[in-house]
């Protein structure tokens, strides 16, 4: 059972829009809610209601130009179709670099993985995605392997759906890890 005060006083900033993975962004979200922290969805705008790849509704916190990483601990990427749209805002791609420069936690699931490929942070980083995008991993310098859960330094990344315990586990394990460096 994961400790409710394990990521107490952190804040985590996801992405929104329409046709996300509805999975892969409410089974995070609610898991690092329960773990303490305080997670942000920003969408294209704020408070707009977006639909996931199976009808479930997500309502924007915020909106991503709003966003700045120094304000969160981490980002966590869900997958979908959503991704493909979002990796063309220039805004997001900054967030994922911003990140990745701080060491901070950027973690990706299934086709979520597109948005550190657009952000070119993936250059001989150990990952596993969707066996969709295996070949659009490698072609980004990424280091493509079939698992569950890759952790290599600050990135997380999961194939689908059915890999979000290992991936939360892994983020909840990194954002740990990175508080107690605080």
């Amino acid at each position: 059972m994961t400790n409710h005060k394990l990521l107490k006083n952190m804040n985590i900033l996801t992405f929104v829009s329409d046709i996300y993975e509805d999975l892969e962004l409410w089974y995070p979200k609610l898991r690092f809610i329960e773990a303490g922290a305080k997670v942000i969805v920003a969408g294209p705008d704020a408070d707009t209601v977006y639909t996931g790849k199976n009808g479930y509704p997500c309502k924007s916190d915020a909106s991503i130009k709003e966003m700045n990483a120094k304000d969160f601990d981490g980002v966590f990427c869900p997958g979908g179709f959503m991704p493909d749209k979002l990796r063309r805002d220039p805004q997001v791609l900054q967030l994922i670099r911003d990140f990745n420069n701080n060491g901070k936690l950027v973690g990706a699931i299934c086709h979520g993985g597109w948005i550190p490929i657009s952000a070119g942070v993936y250059k001989n980083v150990r990952v596993t995605g969707s066996p969709g995008i295996k070949d659009d991993l490698i072609n980004a310098g990424a280091i493509w392997e079939n698992a569950s859960v890759i952790v290599d330094r600050n990135f997380v990344s999961s194939r689908k759906p059915d890999d979000l315990p290992d991936f939360c586990i892994a983020c909840i394990d990194v954002l740990s890890q990175s508080k107690k460096l605080r």
